[in-house]
């Protein structure tokens, strides 16, 4: 008896995606708070529609937006996603793309001139996917830099957005004291990394209702005591 129960287990671990038309893609049903993340590439969102959008007990409650990338640059549908997805009523959190050829401390202070973050909002996010060429030492240097600028402005630790194939390239070790947002599609149910996370980002082909392109749809790694933790005060 106790064989076909842990034999029961096993297999609703190994079919934890479910099939949703409506998204488009199978979504992991062992969390219960799910989102999404957008740039300039989903273009115009109606944030009202994504926030209604139910399908049986999955909804969105939570968008990391692209804020800013390197120097001085600004994602141009930023200003507008920041204050429509507030207004909506859905949970946001705000992304720096990192370009590891240029200074950490430089492209902190951009990250702090473009995003004001309130009571409510998930922390400051750094996305870094690529070297550029720069060598790993060097990289992990710009990386605290802007780790350390942010956190010391905004008075909260940031999270690590990557791929866990970069993660545990580059990465592992010297920043496994932060959060993490993994990266890593096509998973069975979590993704594949030696280290705790936070956030996954599941699929990269997912469809909400009023939003015209494909998105990417994550999971939260908690309850929704933990989630409200999470968020600034």
């Amino acid at each position: 008896m106790l064989i076909m129960m842990i034999y029961q287990w096993i297999s609703e671990k190994r079919t934890a995606f479910v099939e949703y038309r409506e998204f488009g893609i199978s979504i992991p049903v062992n969390y219960s708070i799910h989102g999404i993340d957008v740039s300039k590439y989903q273009d115009v969102v109606n944030w009202q529609s994504v926030k209604n959008m139910r399908v049986q007990d999955i909804s969105i409650s939570f968008v990391f937006v692209k804020a800013t990338e390197g120097l001085g640059n600004e994602d141009q549908m930023f200003s507008r996603n920041w204050k429509k997805i507030r207004e909506a009523g859905l949970v946001r959190g705000a992304y720096h793309y990192f370009i590891s050829t240029k200074s950490g401390k430089a492209q902190a202070e951009n990250f702090i001139n473009s995003v004001t973050l309130l009571p409510g909002d998930l922390p400051p996010v750094l996305d870094i996917e690529q070297t550029f060429g720069v060598p790993p030492e060097k990289l992990r240097q710009r990386v605290k830099e802007w780790l350390q600028t942010v956190q010391a402005y905004y008075g909260t630790a940031p999270i690590i957005y990557t791929n866990v194939d970069f993660y545990e390239r580059y990465l592992k070790d010297d920043f496994d004291g932060y959060l993490l947002w993994a990266a890593h599609y096509l998973q069975p149910d979590q993704p594949r990394i030696y280290r705790n996370w936070s956030f996954w980002q599941h699929n990269e082909r997912g469809r909400v209702n009023g939003c015209y392109t494909i998105v990417d749809f994550d999971v939260f790694n908690g309850d929704s005591l933990q989630f409200r933790k999470l968020l600034l005060n």
